[in-house]
């Protein structure tokens, strides 16, 4: 049945659709002018700080209030930075080296060159805690397994991304770290043990005045027991708004996930995380045509006609996230779309002394298991990349790995980089052969969790017990080659602080 132009323009005004291309395409254009909330940029946008600015530029154009937000999380989530590389840390950096004042510097100096860009919302920092060692989508993106450190950090990343003026956004509420399924692709199921430690950092944060809190599509049998958090009332509104007292902006996960949408398709699923208490709808990482935006506002305007969705609900929800973009508006001070100033969303940095790399730099744990100087490095070096398959919330194309730093350290050092596929024995056998007489440098992402990863250790760490081991993911263990080098991430800080410590400069 047609609706209404003014219940279609409500409906429209609690959605963040992505688009493709790096200019607005007309009909994002259109609907900005017709009152869309806002818009979710993603690399397939971003091509670099100038170009950036335009485009959010030419956005406000259509609608001086429009929120434009990014998932900008640094180290291995990153949007702004991933032709070269992030030039800061992810978040568990920042807990291993745990310092506050850190973590907040590195916030507000990744805030000023989102402002700059124009962008009015950052989908971060991650507040969950990492407590299972086996979580194949959070890992890194958190600030650690416990608690407290992950609740101290957190409020220090809001506090410093929101004194840059783009709004924060703690996320995946109410807590995706104690989970082993990727909620991209299956409904993560949240154990009771533990939740209220979970709910720490996501408490701390609301403390802190954090502007916004994205759901995570987990499902929370503690609290209900047949719906995921971003489609229950009884976790958005009953535990959120209620008990932890939050006021602002509840965002979605992308609704495309197949967490929630497998079950009620993309529109219904929107619908009803709006009738369970969300305020805006996130989409666009996989689906960003103008017909799944359209779709969402439809299902939308006839769940209020069904009567599914209250309207004042609804109207409840378009209010808040004009009031967030009232806030962003009169925070960005004039600041927003210059495309001057700022150093990191090209991809490089001065190599000395940048913010970020000093953190990578303090975020390096070395452990030594040979009496034997294999560090520094005595010369040009062969090293191994093992390359697993991220997930979705990584961009494929991000640059990582110790070799290309370490080969500009140390000039004639060869690289080559495995896929499972690849890491045979025959070809392991081979680059044995090319390391003869030359130092081996294995870098690994996350070993513990890929068997073939270990298969492949094993056989080069036969050969070569010399063999020094850079693992960029979590580490699960230490005791690998006669040196272990964990960096925390896989940032291209990271690798170039692996390098330096491989060499001796750090």
């Amino acid at each position: 049945m047609p609706q209404s132009g003014d219940l279609l323009r409500l409906a429209d005004a609690v959605l963040f659709p992505g688009f493709a291309g790096r200019t607005p395409p007309d009909w994002i254009r259109r609907r900005l002018g017709e009152g869309l909330a806002g818009v979710a940029l993603f690399t397939r946008n971003i091509a670099d700080p100038g170009q950036l600015a335009a485009l959010t530029a030419a956005l406000r154009a259509e609608n001086p209030l429009v929120l434009v937000g990014v998932d900008e999380e640094s180290g291995e989530v990153t949007r702004l930075e991933v032709a070269g590389g992030s030039s800061r840390p992810g978040a568990y950096a920042l807990g291993v080296v745990d310092d506050v004042a850190l973590t907040e510097a590195v916030a507000r100096d990744l805030g000023a060159d989102l402002a700059r860009a124009g962008i009015t919302v950052d989908f971060a920092p991650s507040a969950d805690v990492n407590s299972n060692p086996d979580n194949p989508v959070i890992g890194l993106r958190a600030f650690g397994a416990e608690p407290e450190l992950v609740a101290r950090h957190t409020r220090a990343f809001v506090r410093g991304l929101q004194s840059a003026g783009v709004a924060a956004c703690a996320k995946h509420f109410p807590g995706h770290g104690d989970t082993s399924v990727d909620s991209h692709h299956g409904v993560p199921v949240v154990a009771g043990d533990g939740f209220e430690d979970a709910l720490l950092p996501f408490r701390e944060a609301i403390k802190e005045g954090v502007r916004t809190v994205m759901t995570g599509h987990l499902l929370v049998p503690a609290y209900d027991a047949e719906l995921p958090a971003t489609l229950s009332p009884k976790v958005l509104t009953g535990l959120l708004r209620e008990e932890l007292g939050f006021d602002g902006v509840i965002i979605t996960d992308g609704i495309e996930m197949a967490a929630v949408s497998e079950a009620y398709g993309i529109g219904g699923a929107a619908a009803r995380a709006i009738a369970a208490g969300a305020d805006a709808i996130c989409v666009g990482g996989e689906r960003a045509d103008e017909g799944t935006a359209v779709e969402i506002r439809d299902a939308i305007a006839a769940a209020v006609a069904d009567g599914l969705l209250p309207e004042e609900r609804l109207a409840d929800a378009a209010r808040r996230v004009r009031e967030l973009a009232t806030w962003a508006a009169a925070s960005s001070g004039g600041s927003t779309g210059s495309s001057t100033g700022g150093s990191t969303a090209t991809g490089t940095d001065s190599g000395d002394g940048g913010l970020g790399l000093v953190a990578a730099r303090r975020a390096v744990r070395v452990t030594r298991r040979s009496a034997a100087p294999v560090l520094p490095l005595s010369g040009p070096a062969s090293v191994v990349e093992l390359a697993p398959e991220m997930n979705l919330a990584i961009d494929k194309n991000t640059p990582w790995g110790v070799g290309e730093p370490l080969s500009r350290l140390l000039p004639g050092t060869t690289v080559a980089r495995l896929t499972a596929a690849e890491a045979t024995g025959p070809a392991l056998e081979r680059l044995l052969g090319a390391a003869t007489g030359r130092p081996l440098v294995i870098a690994v992402r996350d070993a513990h969790r890929y068997a073939w990863q270990g298969e492949a250790l094993r056989h080069l760490l036969s050969a070569r017990p010399d063999a020094v081991v850079v693992e960029m993911g979590l580490p699960a263990r230490a005791d690998l080659g006669a040196a272990h080098v964990a960096t925390y991430g896989s940032a291209r800080v990271c690798g170039q602080a692996a390098a330096e410590v491989l060499t001796g400069r750090l």
